[in-house]
């Protein structure tokens, strides 16, 4: 399963925090689906990569109880921990750098404490999108909740697609080879 999070709505269409549900549509596109069929209070679809029959899903719980979800698709398919693949914000990342990661803390981000307590477990694979810091005195809620400025958007979409392909690379080489690939691409 690859969960791309987000909030649902067009107020919080293209905002930072909306990156993964961006990263979800992008590779539904690639495979020749779109997201759209209603199930397990979210927007999905199926489709296939490399011999596998994947669940795409954007949760339409908002993102602060996004492990609900997530815990009904999984629990639905029998899926297990280490075939979940959550793609999301991450502040505390760069702009235009991704980081994927098997297991981890939330580092504060509600999404993901959502599903470690929906799931009982932090061992699934993660593809965090950097969108940075707040410049100045803005607040994190209010940066992750905006838009991206007018010179962050190629590096927004290149962001996406490189998400994409971290994403591809977990689920046909493994989480150990995306690592290697992606994570060394930080500044």
């Amino acid at each position: 399963m690859i969960a791309g999070l987000g909030n649902p709505g067009s107020a919080y269409e293209n905002t930072r925090h909306n990156i993964g549900f961006r990263a979800a549509e992008r590779a539904a596109e690639r495979l020749g689906s779109k997201i759209g069929r209603k199930k397990f209070r979210s927007l999905c679809t199926e489709a296939v990569y490399s011999d596998e029959k994947l669940l795409i899903i954007k949760p339409q719980t908002f993102m602060n109880v996004s492990g609900e979800a997530v815990r009904e698709a999984k629990e639905f398919y029998r899926i297990e921990l280490e075939r979940i693949i959550v793609v999301y914000d991450e502040l505390d990342l760069a702009l235009g750098n991704i980081r994927v990661n098997r297991g981890g803390g939330s580092a504060g981000h509600n999404g993901i404490r959502s599903i470690i307590t929906s799931l009982g477990s932090e061992e699934f694979c993660r593809v965090r999108i950097g969108i940075g810091k707040p410049r100045g005195k803005k607040e994190a809620k209010d940066h992750v909740l905006s838009q991206f400025a007018a010179d962050e958007r190629d590096t927004a979409t290149e962001m996406v697609e490189a998400a994409v392909e971290a994403t591809f690379e977990i689920i046909s080489r493994g989480v150990d080879s995306a690592m290697n690939r992606f994570n060394s691409r930080l500044n």
